[in-house]
């Protein structure tokens, strides 16, 4: 299964996993997607929607179905979690290369940026994160350009005066780490007012990690999929209810809600909301079918 070409500027080849298409590709491959996107800049006027998910984005996404419209619509969605990559190696339509964490890409990304001129915007965090953040990227990157940033904490009139400035920035890409699900519906709500932003990237907890308020599990803990593990012991009243309900669920729903006959099931289902009527609450619902018969969902934003 791949996603059709007129938008993204190559096919993308997907994996149903736990009932989440999945971009088959690793990091070198999604980088070169995004500053390749960016270059090309695909769709004028709405930025692509670049996000991720692990075993708690696979959660939600089966448990609230307005999470999963939010996920949906996405251009890409990387796997950001190294269960799923050795899950898709036995479920799902094809093998994960490997995982593509936000926290790695960003400087993939930013090397490639640096080199090709791509421009940066970072929105979310805290204050001092954010600008931490920043100065991270500018100390490990000196010349690239990043054309603005700011906290994610505005609502109302503020807000809306900070993404019409965002536009006017033009930034190349647009890293909002807001956490999930205020990122996603950042993306839905705003994300048509940036016309002038190529590729908006959702980023989690990116700028905790730049910053220094966080710090990543080692190496060799990342690659046997315990990060999650040494994340829980770092903040366990935070994070204990999350990953004890979300990791035994995402591991079922791996188990029953991958590859083609879930998809089968899933797109038949939303046939038939859409002959009854049951479109998303201010968007459309378009779909075509693509040469090998794959059915996709292209959601566009309500006037």
């Amino acid at each position: 299964m791949t996603t059709p070409s007129p938008v993204l500027p190559e096919p993308v080849p997907l994996t149903s996993l736990g009932g989440v298409s999945i971009a088959a590709l690793g990091m070198r491959e999604t980088v070169n997607l995004m500053t390749e996107a960016v270059r090309r800049h695909p769709r004028p006027g709405t930025p692509l929607y670049f996000t991720s998910a692990n075993g708690e984005v696979m959660s939600r996404h089966a448990r609230d179905i307005e999470f999963a419209r939010l996920m949906d619509m996405a251009d890409v969605i990387s796997a950001d979690g190294q269960p799923m990559v050795t899950m898709s190696r036995f479920v799902g339509d094809r093998a994960l290369p490997e995982r593509v964490a936000t926290t790695d890409l960003y400087h993939e990304v930013a090397r490639k940026a640096l080199a090709e001129g791509v421009t940066f915007y970072l929105y979310g965090a805290t204050e001092n994160e954010n600008r931490a953040a920043v100065a991270t990227t500018q100390r490990l990157y000196p010349g690239l350009r990043i054309v603005g940033h700011h906290h994610g904490y505005l609502v109302g009139d503020a807000l809306a005066a900070k993404v019409a400035e965002i536009d006017a920035l033009a930034p190349d890409i647009l890293w909002i780490a807001l956490g999930v699900p205020r990122e996603q519906a950042f993306v839905r709500d705003h994300g048509p007012l940036l016309r002038n932003v190529a590729l908006i990237k959702t980023s989690g907890g990116l700028f905790n990690f730049l910053s220094g308020s966080r710090s990543r599990a080692p190496a060799w803990v990342q690659r046997i999929g315990f990060e999650w593990l040494w994340r829980l012991l770092q903040e366990p009243r935070r994070l204990f209810w999350r990953y004890f309900l979300t990791n035994p669920h995402s591991l079922y729903l791996m188990l029953t809600r991958s590859g083609d006959r879930w998809r089968t099931r899933r797109d038949k289902a939303r046939d038939s909301r859409a002959s009854d009527g049951q479109v998303d609450h201010g968007q459309t619902i378009v779909r075509t079918a693509t040469d090998d018969g794959d059915r996709v969902v292209t959601w566009v934003k309500g006037a």
